[in-house]
């Protein structure tokens, strides 16, 4: 990757396209099991579906990124964010 500087700046950017493929996926990315089947179940049909193609290549990235930085001592944040107090009271 390019460098410690430009970590906030490159999650920011992968976050939002895993954000706009997911959408148009259907996949939730605040469930961890959609995700974990989107990394792992290959379909036949997956090369007509360019969508899912590309949010399992951009999950990947955001692994890998995550891996680089916690191996340099930094503290990704989370994909999704959790849910504020006040969005789980309602």
């Amino acid at each position: 990757m390019s460098g410690f500087e430009h970590y906030d700046r490159e999650l920011r950017d992968l976050d939002s396209e895993i954000h706009r493929y997911a959408a148009v996926c259907r996949v939730n990315l605040a469930n961890r099991h959609e995700i974990d089947a989107c990394l792992r179940n290959h379909h036949e049909n997956w090369a007509d579906d360019k969508a899912r193609e590309s949010l399992h290549g951009l999950l990947i990235l955001r692994i890998k990124l995550e891996a680089e930085m916690i191996a340099l001592g930094f503290s990704p944040p989370p994909l999704v964010p959790p849910a504020s107090e006040e969005a789980s009271e309602r």
